[in-house]
């Protein structure tokens, strides 16, 4: 890879995109924009003092000084044209005002928006920041995400308490319940678990709305006797599939091609994939955030891996959507887990799945063990506020046919029902 060199000023290198995949933010930037206003006002109107865990960021960045570097640059390195917008839009000045902006989210759930859910707060605050060249080295750096982790840590807990309950109201607009939010998740009630005849429609937290659960019945199993039929693992839409995959690949270029000895983070099992198949999809911000087996099997190894939260692909250079373009390249650093399930399917033989966390999400739950065996559709796992995509590894000698339900993979597909079938073992 390209040493680069930092400057004070870099090129624009600005793509408009036309849409965010899984709407986690606006597909219109004006709206992205409009909701960094509000907040910006209001963390400058009423500046707290800082929570202990970002005191504890800002005491970090000021006490490293690579990351001291790292911090006063990206924001120097964002381009003129977005540092001081002509049409007056507020703007993160520095790491001091990004730190305000992180204390005021810190004791916030996110609000529904039918313009586009601004599903990741921290995600926007740190918008262009993260196209700058210090940007994509710090948001690699080990040390830095390690401080992520506590915040975002910190952040899950609020989200656990009935504080975050807060947004789960009928405000026609705000509100998880109201009138724009139903009009967007019409068959909620029928759909999911819950208790309509109760405040908050009976959820004890924002984190407990959104692990929500499909009712009996909702999403049935293919094929639920046929051990050839792999069914949908995650309520998500296709993003790629690839075959013939190499065991190390530059990851980092604009085609962001599949790196397996990098995805799987040195695992014993690398060799038993290189060669094979990689099913990759992508699930959405209002959508379901459990994790389902995808065959039936005996869990061999499960377990999580720390990565990065910000980091995105720098081929993607200024473009606000960014991060979600980036979601081949994230498979390799992101924090996400591994779960080994050896198929008793004698011609998948060992298979594995990985739920990758983008950005806030600070938390992949496995629920499964090792040793366990599992039915096809059973629970493995979730994600906590968030979840962006998942893959699945099939090994060189599994041959499938997929069913992508009448769509080709890519950033503009749409859900696939959990549980329905997504390929055939030939």
């Amino acid at each position: 890879m390209e040493t680069t060199k930092f400057t004070e000023t870099i090129e624009d290198n600005h793509i408009q995109a036309p849409f965010r995949v899984g709407e986690w933010l606006p597909s219109d930037k004006k709206i992205l924009q409009e909701w960094m206003n509000v907040l910006i006002e209001k963390t400058d109107k009423n500046p707290k003092e800082l929570l202990p865990v970002i005191a504890e960021f800002k005491s970090f960045i000021e006490n490293d000084p690579e990351v001291f570097m790292y911090f006063n640059l990206m924001f120097s390195q964002v381009p003129k044209k977005y540092r001081k917008d002509p049409a007056g839009n507020k703007q993160v000045r520095d790491y001091h005002h990004m730190l305000q902006l992180f204390n005021t989210i810190m004791t916030n759930a996110p609000e529904f928006n039918t313009t586009g859910v601004v599903g990741f707060p921290i995600n926007a605050i740190l918008d262009w920041s993260m196209g700058t060249e210090a940007g994509y080295a710090a948001f690699l750096s080990e040390k830095v995400n390690k401080q992520f982790k506590k915040m975002l840590n910190e952040w899950g807990i609020f989200l656990k308490t009935t504080d975050s309950c807060a947004v789960l109201n009928k405000d026609p607009k705000k509100g998880w319940f109201g009138a724009d939010a139903m009009k967007a998740m019409p068959n909620f009630d029928t759909e999911f678990i819950c208790q309509p005849e109760l405040e908050h429609h009976g959820f004890t937290s924002w984190d407990n709305f959104f692990t929500r659960e499909f009712r009996p019945g909702q999403r049935p199993l293919a094929s639920p006797d046929d051990d050839n039929v792999i069914t949908n693992a995650c309520e998500s839409a296709p993003y790629r599939i690839a075959e013939k995959v190499n065991g190390r690949d530059k990851f980092w270029i604009k085609a962001q091609p599949y790196s397996i000895e990098h995805m799987m983070a040195g695992d014993s099992f690398i060799e038993k994939f290189i060669g094979g198949t990689i099913y990759q999809a992508f699930l959405s911000a209002l959508s379901y955030h459990r994790w389902h087996s995808p065959v039936s099997g005996t869990i061999v190894k499960a377990y999580t891996v720390d990565g990065t939260y910000y980091a995105e692909a720098i081929s993607e250079g200024f473009d606000d959507a960014g991060p979600n373009d980036s979601q081949g390249y994230i498979t390799e650093l992101a924090t996400r887990a591994l779960i080994f399930i050896q198929a008793d399917n004698p011609k998948i033989g060992l298979m594995c799945f990985m739920p990758v966390g983008m950005a806030e999400v600070s938390s992949c739950e496995i629920t499964v063990y090792e040793g366990q065996h599992v039915k096809k559709g059973d629970q493995l796992g979730m994600f906590h506020f968030g979840g962006s995509t998942h893959c699945l590894f099939f090994g060189p000698q599994v041959k499938l046919a997929f069913d992508m339900h009448g769509q080709k993979p890519g950033l503009n597909s749409s859900n696939i029902p959990l549980k329905s079938k997504i390929a055939t073992v030939l």
